[in-house]
């Protein structure tokens, strides 16, 4: 085995892979360096309050008749945030809230424009499809850019009566500025870092809809259960998720246990290398190993992104980093499908299940071979 890209994999049809985690809906890295918010004690200015376009719809809300109890107090990094009453225009600051918006039944009317993995529009397939379930358009909803910062004038002119960013990286900073236009709820402990349950949960919370919150993570769970069992061989195998910079080969990035890919991978039964867990110590979301350690990289199976001409066979053809054993056993994925990839590294009810269908294949087979190559 030379190569297994999951660029020849492609997204299949969404409506099967959507069909589990809407069932409870329906019937109902890029990674941050900002502070993750030490003034625990914090409010924002304008935590108890609505704005003036309260009255409008979200742009696609199921119906009041399922939401929650309000007033509604959620804890966060930053403190806690009240919410008086059923918010009707939630504008969503991280890479996921959206789509567990859409996972529970409601549509923000704003949301993070999609420059890694997402489609033309700056979305999700996964995501476009759910909102078009629930009887709206996806093209309603603003995208803004916040590759240079949080726009927090454009956040301002959509009116929101609520801001989300339980998976984002927005700073104090930016915490005190979106709370002084509507109730803000940011992540729980490290930006960047919050696994999908805590998110699911969060939203659920701060929009009204815990039970059909507890349903999207209990179908979710469903659906990692049944990957688990269609590739035993992926219980106890080591992995290694790693990066190379095209124009600078001397170092080999690798992601910690802090960040939502291993993350996801754990969760079907496989193991982080050692030396990535000695590397995890600090909370940092990757770290360098210089590619004279290459050898060093003690994983069963290697998964690394690839870029333009920069794939799996330059890889190979560097004499330092083809020195990683798994690249040796050709026990390893080369991901090229930023799309396929993006479900791992932002997971969510909706993105999960394309994940397990779409990527971890070629993760199964990579640890099929490592097995056989006797690692």
């Amino acid at each position: 085995m030379i190569l297994r890209s999951t660029g020849s994999t492609g997204i299949r049809s969404t409506s099967t892979l959507l069909a589990l985690p809407l069932i409870g809906a329906l019937a109902l890295g890029a990674c941050s360096t900002g502070p993750s918010g030490a003034d625990a004690g914090s409010t924002g200015d304008n935590a108890g309050s609505t704005s003036d376009g309260a009255g409008s719809t979200a742009g696609g809300a199921a119906g009041s008749e399922d939401t929650g109890e309000f007033p509604v107090t959620v804890d966060h990094a930053f403190g806690e945030t009240t919410i008086e009453s059923d918010p009707q225009r939630v504008v969503t600051v991280g890479w996921t809230d959206h789509e567990i918006m859409a996972a529970l039944g409601e549509v923000p009317v704003g949301a993070v424009k999609i420059t890694w993995g997402g489609n033309a529009e700056g979305s999700t397939d996964w995501f476009d499809e759910a909102v078009r379930e629930l009887g709206q358009d996806p093209a309603d909803i603003t995208r803004y850019d916040e590759s240079d910062g949080i726009p927090v004038d454009e956040i301002a002119a959509m009116e929101p009566d609520l801001i989300i960013g339980t998976n984002s990286g927005i700073s104090q900073e930016d915490y005190d500025k979106l709370s002084a236009i509507a109730p803000t709820v940011a992540y729980p402990e490290q930006p960047w870092s919050t696994p999908w349950r805590d998110s699911v949960e969060l939203v659920g919370e701060a929009i009204g809809r815990p039970d059909q919150a507890s349903e999207a993570i209990a179908d979710t769970e469903a659906a990692f259960e049944a990957t688990k069992e269609a590739h035993p061989e992926l219980e106890g195998t080591s992995f290694a998720w790693g990066w190379f910079t095209p124009t600078d080969t001397s170092t080999v990035g690798l992601y910690t246990v802090t960040d939502l890919r291993p993350q996801f991978l754990t969760e079907l039964g496989m193991v982080n290398s050692p030396l990535v867990e000695e590397l995890s110590t600090d909370g940092a979301f990757s770290a360098n190993v210089s590619a004279e350690q290459a050898d060093t990289i003690d994983a069963d199976v290697f998964i690394f992104y690839t870029e333009g001409d920069f794939g799996a066979e330059q890889v190979l053809a560097e004499p330092l980093l083809s020195q990683i054993p798994a690249l040796q056993s050709g026990a390893y994925v080369a991901s090229s499908d930023q799309q396929a990839a993006l479900g791992m590294s932002s997971p969510t009810p909706l993105s999960i299940p394309v994940a397990l269908e779409t990527f971890i294949p070629d993760v199964a087979e990579a640890a099929k071979t490592a097995q056989e190559a006797g690692r």
